[in-house]
């Protein structure tokens, strides 16, 4: 695996008087804006705000209690936002496959830049939708907060704490199928990668 994608980790504890390159931010936006997108419909918009801006400060009174303990010290603040077309399911489904994309992208391209991305899902849609007039058809699906990593010692002690615990998935062997559901694929060689800090 690229060391890119093997070094991913969401961290919380940002350093909250870092802040983000102006040529950094524009890349992030453009590895979203350039990622796959179904029909070639393009329906991911950002709604970006920086630390100290009224457009962060709109999407921080947007997040839920948990998250407001930690984001608030990110450099960048960014919403996702994609269509809203329940009464369509195969482009409401496409629009949050595209902003799947977009944000793996994203996360990967403030990997190379030397940020951290987070993504979180812990925030009111309807206060976002409501605070940024996001128009009818398009929905707020996800947030990247974007900061520099702080000295573990300058931040509270149980973000640090929960920035500390390993990085874990379920091994491949277990996730992969041929033939049938449960069926271990095997490519014919050893799986499995060294465990990395989350």
């Amino acid at each position: 695996m690229h060391p890119l994608l093997a070094g991913r980790w969401s961290a919380r504890g940002y350093d909250s008087s870092a802040e983000i390159a102006p040529a950094a931010l524009e890349a992030i936006l453009e590895a979203g804006r350039w990622a796959p997108t179904g029909g070639g419909v393009q329906p991911v918009r950002f709604v970006v705000g920086l630390r100290g801006d009224a457009t962060f400060t709109g999407i921080v009174d947007g997040l839920k209690r948990g998250n407001q303990s930690w984001a608030p010290a990110a450099a960048a603040l960014i919403v996702l936002c994609t269509t809203d077309q329940p009464d369509e399911p195969k482009m409401h489904d496409y629009g949050a496959i595209d902003v799947g994309l977009a944000a793996g992208q994203m996360i990967t391209q403030a990997q190379a830049e030397g940020v951290n991305a987070h993504p979180l899902g812990g925030f009111r849609a309807d206060a976002l939708t409501q605070r940024f007039a996001i128009p009818a058809g398009m929905r707020p699906l996800l947030i990247l907060a974007i900061g520099l990593i702080a000295d573990a010692l300058s931040v509270d002690p149980e973000i640090a704490e929960r920035d500390r615990r390993p990085r874990t998935r379920l091994p491949l062997a277990e996730v992969t199928y041929a033939d049938t559901w449960g069926a271990p694929f095997s490519s014919g060689g050893t799986f499995g990668l060294p465990e990395v800090a989350e």
